[in-house]
C-alpha cells in the first residue's frame, strides 16, 4: 500500500490550482474539463482538489477550513523559507506566522491559502551528528 493523494474540497478548483502554481511553483498534473477535480504534480503523492459542489452531488457535506483552528496542515519543505513565504504572499496567500527559528532546528512559517487551508513553509530539520 502507498499514500497516493490528499484531496482538498474547494469552491473553485481551477483558481485554486492556479494559486498553487504561482505561490509554490507546482505544475498542474491534471484538471478535468468539468473543473470539478484537479491534481498538482508534487512528487509520488499528489495534492488534489475537488469542488465542494461535486462533493455535495455525491452526498457529502464538506466543512470549511479555518486557519485559526486547523484540524490539519500541509507542509512544503524548502531551503529558502523567507523567499518562498514572500512568493506565496505575493500570489495571494494570507500570512499566519512569519519566519521563525524553532528549537528543534527548523525554520518555519505559515500561510493560509485562499480557501482557508493552513500551509507550512519550512526548512529541513537540521539533525546534529
Amino acid at each position: 500500500m502507498k499514500f497516493k493523494y490528499s484531496i482538498f474540497y474547494v469552491e473553485n478548483v481551477k483558481e485554486t490550482i492556479e494559486f498553487y502554481n504561482r505561490a509554490f511553483g507546482f505544475e498542474t498534473r491534471f484538471l478535468h474539463e468539468s473543473g470539478d477535480f484537479g491534481e498538482l504534480d508534487t512528487g509520488e503523492t499528489s495534492l488534489s482538489f475537488s469542488s465542494v459542489s461535486l462533493m455535495k452531488q455525491l452526498g457529502k457535506a464538506p466543512g470549511k477550513p479555518e486557519p485559526s483552528a486547523p484540524v490539519f496542515e500541509i507542509a512544503f519543505e524548502t531551503n529558502d523559507v523567507e523567499g518562498s513565504l514572500k512568493k506565496a504572499i505575493d500570489a495571494g496567500a494570507i500570512l499566519v506566522q512569519g519566519v521563525r527559528q524553532e528549537p528543534w532546528g527548523q525554520t518555519t512559517s505559515y500561510v493560509s491559502d485562499p480557501n482557508g487551508y493552513l500551509v507550512e513553509i519550512c526548512s529541513p530539520v537540521k539533525v546534529e551528528t
